[in-house]
């Protein structure tokens, strides 16, 4: 029972930082999501691929979420995005305050985009709210395609499900239909994106999505 009241107690916490993080957000305009996934779906490859596309338009930063390192961090700033590096020294998911106190690295008042890339994990990360203004989460060929069922809250959750490493499917059993079913089983109206970073098949209609979303970020 104590365990219980101390989850609650952080949870509950988080919400609220939260909450006053969203508040920064809406009054610049400022679009986020939040990418989420297990490891090695492709998180930091379709990052890179969207960023050196759209960020001679859309002004963009980036939160990178780790358990240690900064490799992902070394990767974003190579496409010249500003980019904010958090280690949480063995928490596997980011929190409210952290993305709080990383906002002071950023010109909010020029930024149209922040992407939030989480730890890689399909548990912890379902149950923090971040002040994101949605979840997108990401799943490639080469795992399982009941991911959703295991891990049932981070995909009820996500409002984008985009399934990534598409040019690997003719090497795997991965069924396409099967996983989109599993998904909406969960979230009926998550919205659907095949990609493949290797090949660029996808991105097109990726890029359209988060460039639709931040213009409607911009007019809320």
């Amino acid at each position: 029972m104590t365990n219980i009241k101390l989850e609650q107690k952080v949870l509950t916490r988080n919400d609220i930082v939260a909450k006053e993080v969203r508040e920064i957000f809406k009054t610049r305009g400022i679009a986020v999501f939040n990418m989420v996934s297990s490891p090695g779906s492709g998180k930091t490859a379709l990052l890179e691929a969207t960023l050196g596309e759209l960020s001679r338009d859309i002004s963009i930063g980036v939160i990178e979420g780790d358990v240690q390192t900064r490799y992902d961090a070394e990767r974003i700033a190579r496409t010249g995005v500003p980019v904010h590096q958090i280690n949480t020294g063995g928490a596997c998911h980011l929190e409210a305050l952290m993305i709080k106190d990383a906002l002071e690295n950023f010109d909010l008042d020029s930024t149209d985009l922040i992407v939030i890339e989480n730890v890689g994990n399909l548990v912890c990360p379902s149950a923090f709210d971040l002040g994101e203004g949605t979840r997108v989460v990401l799943i490639s060929v080469t795992e399982g395609d009941d991911k959703p069922l295991k891990y049932p809250a981070m995909f009820h959750t996500s409002d984008v499900l985009v399934i990534n490493k598409m040019d690997l499917l003719p090497y795997t059993d991965f069924s396409v239909e099967q996983v989109i079913k599993n998904s909406r089983s969960l979230k009926p109206d998550i919205h659907v994106l095949k990609t493949s970073c290797t090949t660029g098949d996808g991105l097109g209609g990726w890029m359209d999505w988060v460039r639709d979303f931040v213009s409607k970020s911009k007019t809320v």
